[in-house]
């Protein structure tokens, strides 16, 4: 197991100017994570991606994923078409910063049902074989998050992966991310994590869709109320998904992702913290 952090972790710390990327990297290396995930598009910015590919090498850490957004539910066959080639540009950013992974969004609509899922299905599929099979000359893992409603559910995603059939095209298993859905963290976690390229390790408090919770709180997909945590600190069996994972014998980068109300930096060094112990712990 390699821990590190997501850059989306200390994205307040990015926004207000504290810190720069570069500063985010030393931030990460001097909490011993051995991994960063790079979450900013680099597009046009080339020279920024080999800054942070060396400034990693010189602190003895990893680039390890480049994480996109793309949405293939398009209007018009020509804007689909421009989708798939701008992530494929992306795919070359990813292949500057020498990362062998990289996660791209394939949906976003304000129809999330599972018919607007089946009818968008093959669509989404040929946009992800395009890609993928791009993205295999310079040997990288794209891979689909559990993120954004529409491929969320657990199921969804398996479709989507099994249906893409590519060996370079997996999921970035984001054990928090299914609550969006309604869908048990530890369950969901062992149904996909065979097809996961990577983990992202999150924390949610949640609380019933009769009790609202009020400001800083989203709705699922079936209106129940969830925020953002500390690992170890939310409603997450975080022991019981840390095991699950553990003992499959996966081996691969484990990201932080801290999404809490809670001052950032702090926020992600307790939660490192905590993935650290509880994955000695069980």
């Amino acid at each position: 197991m390699k821990l590190g952090v997501s850059t989306y972790s200390l994205s307040r710390a990015l926004i207000s100017g504290e810190m720069d990327i570069l500063g985010v990297i030393d931030w990460i290396a001097d909490q011993g994570g051995e991994h960063v995930e790079i979450v900013p598009s680099l597009v046009g910015q080339p020279e920024l991606a080999d800054a942070i590919r060396e400034k990693a090498k010189s602190r003895g850490i990893e680039v390890s994923s480049y994480t996109i957004g793309a949405n293939f539910v398009t209007d018009t066959q020509e804007a689909y078409e421009q989708e798939i080639a701008r992530v494929k540009a992306e795919v070359d950013i990813a292949a500057r910063l020498g990362v062998k992974r990289m996660r791209h969004d394939v949906a976003s609509s304000s129809d999330n049902s599972i018919g607007s899922f089946n009818r968008e299905l093959n669509r989404l599929v040929e946009a992800c074989r395009q890609i993928a099979d791009y993205a295999a000359q310079f040997g990288i893992v794209t891979s689909v998050e559990n993120h954004g409603y529409f491929i969320q559910a657990s199921d969804r995603v398996q479709t989507l992966v099994q249906v893409v059939d590519r060996p370079n095209f997996l999921t970035t298993l984001d054990i928090g991310n299914f609550m969006c859905v309604d869908e048990d963290s530890v369950a969901a976690v062992k149904k996909n994590l065979p097809y996961a390229s990577m983990v992202h390790v999150k924390d949610f408090y949640l609380r019933p869709s009769y009790l609202n919770p009020g400001e800083g709180w989203f709705k699922t997909t079936s209106g129940n109320y969830l925020r953002g945590a500390i690992v170890g600190h939310g409603d997450i069996d975080m022991r019981e998904v840390l095991r699950v994972v553990k003992n499959s014998g996966y081996d691969g980068y484990i990201s932080l992702e801290f999404e809490g109300m809670e001052e950032c930096k702090a926020g992600t060094k307790i939660s490192l913290d905590n993935i650290r112990r509880l994955w000695e712990e069980v």
